[in-house]
């Protein structure tokens, strides 16, 4: 889960008293906002947009007044505006009115895992509010530092001296960015970054770093995230219509984790085990519709469900329909065959048959009875398939859902379907 933007972030950042921009809501009154302008001079009016959602700048998608007419104004533009960046489409939902932090320096800051480092890393620079990509490598310093001692002030000072960062913002960083290793290390924090940290003059003249705008990712197996009682669904609108029918089927008992690789993909894969869903996902690459795990034993009718819910989204552009996972320990073979089975039937009966291959390769409890009731299933709707036990190696039976794939781009669809009677369709 990804929170992006101040309103938010103003809010997490309290907990560790570290200081913020002030921000005020979709559901500000006229009179806070022209308070805020007197007290501020001008701000910033900011989409909302749920999710991690970049480039919002260089888009046009903040402006930037000084009266409350013009704040108006720039809220009617922006309150539902769509962002395109990449692949990916936006729809905000409201807007937020910033304060414009008067400052001097602009600091970049993040805290991630680093997989190079194998350890918590500080990235920073004072060359911020930029993408830091668009910097050379001597402005910026990566530092990795011990988990178990935590991050302290002195390596925010090493890092600052590395890049001949000015005098004058190494202590007020020193004294202040600790702070984020707390909001980082107690609450489930994969990734939390600042940019910029507007370094403001107090009223004695002394810098104090400001944060200006906010991004974090949650690890979601760590449960201290749960702590923040964030509202539910505070990240759902980046997720597809499908991911979200799926999630809502999640429960205690089994899985239903779902993400969408290509929508233009051809094998959708029912995956079942985080670790075949790993192996599945990069080998099927951009022929895969979807990333799957569907584990955890889950019952006949949550199977039934999901199984509905993937069929209505993916059958129709699918050739290969691959039903894939290790040797389960507890859950129960037949029953998830049962589901997915039935409601394989069920889509044939209301829409319609369609050529598709099934490809399965699967182990554990009831497997033989599983495969039995699959098989006569698929045989009764007309369906070719071909079905692998515990005993063949999972990439070699990706490989051959791969390879009935091409098969029925290059005319196997075809054949199929003139088997099935519906050549004339």
């Amino acid at each position: 889960m990804q929170i992006t933007g101040m309103l938010w972030g103003s809010k997490l950042l309290k907990y560790v008293d570290f200081p913020t921009s002030e921000v005020l809501g979709p559901e500000a009154k006229t009179e806070d906002i022209k308070a805020l302008i007197d007290r501020w001079g001008s701000v910033l009016v900011k989409p909302i947009f749920k999710g991690g959602v970049g480039k919002k700048g260089k888009a046009g998608l903040i402006g930037k007044v000084d009266n409350l007419s013009a704040a108006m104004r720039e809220k009617e533009r922006l309150y539902f505006v769509e962002h395109h960046h990449g692949n990916a489409v936006a729809k905000a939902e409201g807007v937020t009115f910033e304060s414009v932090v008067p400052a001097k320096y602009e600091i970049y800051v993040s805290i991630s895992d680093s997989t190079s480092f194998r350890a918590p890393t500080l990235t920073i620079t004072h060359h911020g509010g930029v993408d830091i990509e668009e910097l050379s490598q001597d402005k910026i310093a990566t530092i990795p530092f011990d988990a178990l001692t935590g991050f302290k002030g002195f390596i925010v000072t090493n890092a600052l001296r590395k890049i001949n960062a000015p005098n004058e913002i190494i202590s007020p960083l020193v004294q202040n960015l600790p702070k984020l290793w707390d909001l980082f290390h107690h609450y489930g924090m994969a990734t939390l970054e600042l940019n910029p940290i507007r370094m403001m003059p107090n009223e004695r003249g002394r810098l104090v770093p400001v944060a200006c705008d906010f991004k974090c990712m949650f690890d979601t197996d760590d449960p201290d995230w749960k702590r923040l009682d964030l509202p539910e669904g505070l990240d759902t609108s980046s997720y597809s219509e499908f991911e979200m029918e799926v999630n809502q089927l999640r429960t205690y008992q089994g899985q239903s984790d779902v993400f969408i690789i290509n929508e233009l993909g051809t094998i959708t894969a029912m995956t079942f085990g985080g670790g075949a869903n790993a192996l599945v996902t990069e080998l099927l690459g951009d022929t895969g519709t979807i990333s799957s795990d569907f584990g955890g034993n889950p019952p006949y009718q949550k199977m039934f469900e999901i199984s509905r819910i993937v069929y209505k989204h993916w059958l129709e552009q699918t050739n290969v329909l691959f039903i894939i996972g290790g040797k389960a320990n507890n859950t129960d073979i037949y029953e998830t065959f049962r589901g997915m089975a039935n409601a394989l039937r069920d889509y044939f009966n209301t829409h319609g048959p369609l050529p598709i291959y099934v490809v399965i390769g699967r182990g554990g409890p009831n497997l033989i009875r599983g495969m039995a009731y699959m098989k006569d299933t698929l045989d009764a709707l007309g369906i070719p398939y071909c079905m692998f036990g515990h005993d063949s190696a999972m990439s070699s039976v990706v490989n051959y859902a791969i390879e009935i794939d091409e098969w029925m781009t290059q005319g196997g669809k075809e054949i199929i379907a003139k088997q099935m009677g519906l050549e004339n369709n």
